[in-house]
């Protein structure tokens, strides 16, 4: 991976786009550092620092996903996660409605216009979620279980209507400002953009945390978390590299005295073909109850409702394993649900019979359709389990050694740092590739030049 980097740095357009990436990183990691005006900084630090040594947050997943900035009260406090849900919310709608199924069948223009309705949605669920966090830091209840309130910790020292209006449109800037950021570097970068944005955000919680955990615990059990973090990823590498391959073999065809086709190439099928959306879904999900626990509860006579999401829905190493299950089971019912919409057995077939392809010893059409749904539907069934498995392992596996009420990371992180590395060195790699046919070319005109009597090819023939 660091010789991709380096090689990647000496091509002059692969160094551009990595010196632009890293630019939008910095830029991003500015706005999440960058406080929303009216915050008093003192009492935001506080409180975080009284709910670090209590456990955490609630809200620990969320804050994961904007890098810390939304326990900060930043001006990039919502982070990726609206685009995220938009995105989720348009790909289940297009699946449901004609209209969207059809833009989605046309070429680049339907694409622009589901693009352009995804950014309208995030821009609605910005402005949904900026008036809930808003009134949570008024309340000073971003912190449940502290003693941080309106009275001791007052996270916004004016609560007027002019202050809290100016937070709710800082945020939602933020979150339009992050979304074009992420396509800048979709365009212009290496990488997706949004997956860039999300790793980034986790890379910056995660060694944080192990910096509280050396801080807290000492190096011993710093170095069994390191421990457990790096056999979590050794086995998602392995899993996530993992796939079915199922060979397809093109029919020849004559043209003239041309003969075209016959060549073999494969499907790939992937153990984890729904990637980390379930996890993100799954955790999003159960994140609303805590949400709304927050912002209608009392917290000095809490009504029943809010006791009982208290109890059972909020991750503890002490409580109930109900979270976890719950857990466990979206996970499991999201994957397959995801699958089944971004990988469409019937679609699949019919473009390979387009082709001319065919499975050997099937016949194309509805016959590949069903082999192919049969591959996975058993392909499906250990990668939701995986995902599951992951998800909840090493907040199991921290909680079992004593610490995982201080550990806020979990599995979610290790599969987003680990799947969006991977793309991204893919993407280094292949880009190499169209850079460096110099080589190939090099080698076959140099014949030419020994025959010639001379040891460099001739000039005219030079790539540059």
């Amino acid at each position: 991976m660091l010789t991709a980097f380096l090689r990647a740095f000496r091509t002059p357009d692969l160094r551009r786009k990595l010196l632009f990436t890293i630019c939008m990183i910095a830029v991003f990691r500015l706005g999440a550092a960058l406080p929303t005006p009216g915050i008093s900084e003192s009492a935001v630090h506080a409180c975080i620092g009284i709910a670090s040594a209590q456990g955490g947050s609630v809200f620990a997943l969320v804050n994961l996903f904007s890098g810390g900035a939304l326990l900060k009260l930043s001006v990039f406090a919502l982070g990726i996660m609206p685009y995220i849900t938009a995105s989720i919310i348009v790909q289940l709608l297009t699946q449901a409605v004609p209209r969207l199924q059809a833009l989605k069948d046309q070429d680049r223009a339907g694409q622009a216009t589901i693009t352009q309705y995804t950014r309208y949605l995030t821009i609605g669920l910005a402005v949904i979620i900026s008036v809930g966090y808003v009134e949570l830091a008024r309340t000073a209840s971003l912190f449940p279980g502290t003693d941080c309130s309106a009275a001791n910790h007052p996270l916004i020292p004016d609560p007027s209507v002019l202050t809290m209006a100016t937070m709710m449109v800082t945020m939602v800037a933020g979150t339009a400002v992050i979304m074009w950021m992420g396509e800048l570097v979709t365009d212009r970068g290496i990488g997706n953009g949004m997956s860039v944005m999300i790793f980034t955000s986790v890379i910056a919680v995660f060694f944080g945390e192990l910096e509280q955990i050396y801080l807290t615990w000492g190096i011993p059990m710093t170095l069994e978390v390191i421990a457990v973090a790096v056999a979590v990823i050794a086995f998602v590498v392995f899993i996530e590299q993992a796939q079915r391959r199922i060979p397809v073999q093109y029919a020849k065809r004559m043209t003239g005295r041309r003969v075209y086709g016959g060549a073999t190439t494969y499907i790939p099928v992937k153990v984890n073909q729904a990637g980390v959306i379930p996890v993100i879904f799954a955790s999003s999900l159960l994140s609303i109850p805590q949400l709304a626990a927050s912002l209608l509860g009392n917290q000095n006579n809490p009504p029943g409702w809010v006791a009982w999401v208290d109890r059972y829905l909020v991750p503890s190493v002490h409580g109930l394993p109900v979270y976890y299950l719950a857990f466990f089971a979206l996970i499991i019912a999201f994957t397959y649900f995801y699958t089944s919409i971004t990988f469409n057995p019937t679609e699949i077939a019919d473009n390979t019979r387009k082709y001319g392809g065919f499975v050997p010893g099937l016949r194309p059409g509805p016959p590949t359709a069903s082999y192919l749904g049969y591959v996975l539907t058993r392909l499906t069934t250990p990668g939701a389990v995986y995902l599951a498995v992951i998800a909840l392992f090493p907040m199991v596996a921290l909680g079992t050694i004593g610490i995982g009420s201080q550990a806020l990371f979990s599995g979610v992180s290790l599969l987003i740092m680990v799947g969006v590395g991977l793309d991204t060195v893919k993407q280094v790699e292949s880009q190499l590739q169209q850079h460096h046919y110099e080589g190939f070319l090099a080698r076959s005109v140099r014949p030419a030049g020994n025959v010639i009597g001379t040891s460099e090819a001739p000039a005219a023939l030079k790539v540059s």
